[in-house]
């Protein structure tokens, strides 16, 4: 099949699958007489685990190493565990920065609220009179 049915297929554009071939993630097909790349269903296949794998947060550089398991016929189960422990933890890390920065934004409100009838101001207070807060 061609790259645009197997595009269509996998859900994935064109692009992306050439970026993919050009980085290793997935083979280059062998391509016809005339030229083009000929796909199967193992390219299909292949795309769609890939955006799975995506999907759960999974880097190219991991879906790259999971494929490689894959290929030599062995199971990544402990590797896959790894990675996704690694993704939880990350994710607590961005959820707790995310809550400071939504504390920190109420807060910058609150002060531009009291702020907002003061005379002669020539900006908006909320960015003028913010202080970050110290990093200890």
């Amino acid at each position: 099949m061609k790259i645009g049915e197997i595009a269509q297929r996998a859900g994935v554009t064109p692009k992306t699958i050439r970026f993919y071939e050009s980085i290793g993630v997935i083979p280059e097909p062998p391509r016809t007489q005339s030229g083009y790349r000929d796909y199967d269903d193992e390219h299909v296949e292949r795309l769609q685990f890939i955006k799975s794998a995506q999907r759960l947060g999974l880097k190219l550089d991991d879906i790259a190493e999971l494929l490689a398991f894959r290929d030599r016929g062995e199971r990544p189960c402990d590797y896959v565990v790894e990675v996704v422990r690694s993704e939880v933890a990350d994710l607590n890390r961005r959820i707790r920065e995310m809550r400071a920065l939504k504390g920190e934004l109420e807060t910058l409100i609150a002060e531009a609220e009291e702020r907002r009838t003061i005379e002669g101001e020539r900006y908006c207070p909320l960015i003028t009179h913010h202080r970050p807060p110290d990093p200890d």
